[in-house]
């Protein structure tokens, strides 16, 4: 799209947030409603096919649950985001569903870290933005139910638990899974006032934090029972990621100067040994956490989360040149790949899951500099997913970014996250004025309404 005509879908208008004072920035009604269009095609297509349960398999047309059982995993996931576009029958149908159908008393195991990101959180949300009572019981019933979780001998927690028995296995976690629950077991604390949640998932913080090597990184796999690293490759990728997000996103929700302090100082050393510079573009790679080694150089879909904690941080220069680099990753097939060797430019893991961190961290950038170029790079990264994973039902993921062969599977956080931030960086200030809450990792958005 030309300047001139990308400016001709823009409005201009005057935002201040209560956290940060922004200049006048552009608007785009024309592009934020297209992605509310496509947002019902996608949900039309869930309501269809796969109403009631976990999410829709958009190529064949089928329901999938997770766990053989439904836990509403995309209406819980999606409902605050049907409220933000201001769907009122979408709402008014997925609110029915939930409180009249959605149970944790289930016989099965289930996987902490992701319940509490898209369910826990989710229900937060809810019950924050839409005032009803029902919500927060049912987040406080499976806050409940996973507690157990954090039954070790360091305070940090299983992967899986049963939701009936209170039974955890699974003693071998990492970083991301250890350290993303604060925010949703803080904010049940906080609205219960029951304060066992934010002590428990606050403790798993500190002792991770407290493992760290002597230069100051994390590794990918730790024992939980032993406190023993079994994996100590570091990165900002998937199994660490949003470790370092919470710290400091617990430091601007609750006020926890602690997790100020462990994000200052985590980041102080992923700076100085997982930056890397190739053809003097930044980027981050792989290092062994004791000796800061490099083992590899690779960057992917879910390292794209971090010029997002950069800003959020106050380091706007360093999130601007690797969102650039993110940028070019995402141009070199057309659509971002899950991995590449930024070496070489090369794909080393093809697929396209509908992620939405690079769409996250141009919501920022665009804040936090006012430069259009953000929302252009959100044009650009709407019209590739409708380009290449539309179907006639829904969006299907994509098994290779360079064949654009499509999969069967479209993730809740399609709705939660992808879709969100495509629509708020074409709407600022519209439905959710920027700095009046702390998104969660799953993009639920949580407002501090208690007092200390």
């Amino acid at each position: 799209m030309t300047n001139r005509g990308y400016s001709f879908l823009c409005l201009v208008v005057l935002h201040v947030s209560p956290l940060f004072s922004q200049p006048r920035l552009p608007h785009c009604p024309a592009l934020a409603e297209s992605v509310k269009v496509e947002f019902l095609h996608a949900w039309n297509g869930y309501r269809n096919y796969a109403w009631g349960h976990d999410a829709l398999k958009p190529l064949s047309k089928q329901p999938h649950d997770w766990y053989g059982v439904s836990l509403y995993m995309t209406p819980v996931d999606a409902f605050d985001t049907i409220l933000l576009m201001g769907l009122s029958k979408e709402a008014a149908e997925a609110k029915k569903l939930i409180l009249d159908s959605l149970s944790f008393n289930k016989n099965i195991e289930v996987q902490a870290f992701e319940i509490i990101i898209r369910l826990l959180g989710g229900l937060l949300s809810s019950h924050q933005m839409d005032g009803d009572e029902r919500f927060l019981k049912l987040a406080e019933d499976l806050g409940n139910r996973l507690l157990p979780i954090y039954n070790s001998p360091t305070g940090m927690p299983y992967r899986y638990v049963h939701l009936q028995t209170g039974k955890t296995r699974d003693a071998r976690n990492n970083p991301a899974e250890i350290g993303t629950a604060l925010l949703e077991f803080g904010t049940l604390s906080k609205l219960t006032r029951n304060p066992i949640y934010y002590e428990k998932a606050k403790k798993a913080l500190v002792e991770l934090y407290a493992r760290r090597s002597k230069i100051g990184l994390v590794g990918t796999w730790i024992n939980i029972e032993t406190g023993e690293w079994v994996n100590t490759r570091s990165h900002i990728s998937g199994a660490i990621d949003s470790y370092y997000e919470y710290l400091f996103k617990a430091w601007l929700l609750f006020g926890d100067k602690e997790c100020k302090l462990m994000y200052d100082e985590g980041m102080k050393a992923v700076n100085a040994y997982i930056a890397d510079e190739k053809r003097g573009e930044l980027w981050y790679g792989v290092v062994d956490m004791h000796s800061g080694n490099r083992l590899a150089t690779t960057y992917g879909s879910l390292d794209a989360f971090l010029p997002a904690v950069l800003c959020l941080g106050g380091d706007v220069e360093r999130a601007k040149r690797l969102q650039e680099s993110g940028y070019n990753m995402w141009n070199l097939h057309g659509i971002e790949p899950e991995m590449i060797d930024y070496d070489s430019m090369k794909v080393r893991a093809a697929e396209y899951h509908l992620r939405p961190e690079i769409i996250e961290s141009a919501y920022y950038l665009y804040y936090y500099t006012g430069d259009v170029k953000y929302q252009k790079m959100g044009d650009t990264f709407l019209k590739s997913i409708k380009t290449y994973c539309r179907t006639e039902t829904a969006y299907a993921y994509l098994k290779n970014v360079v064949t654009k062969e499509q999969a069967d599977g479209m993730e809740s956080f399609f709705f939660a996250e992808t879709l969100k931030y495509l629509y708020l960086l074409f709407s600022p200030g519209e439905t959710l004025p920027f700095g009046s809450v702390v998104f969660t990792t799953e993009a639920h958005p949580i407002r501090k309404t208690w007092k200390e």
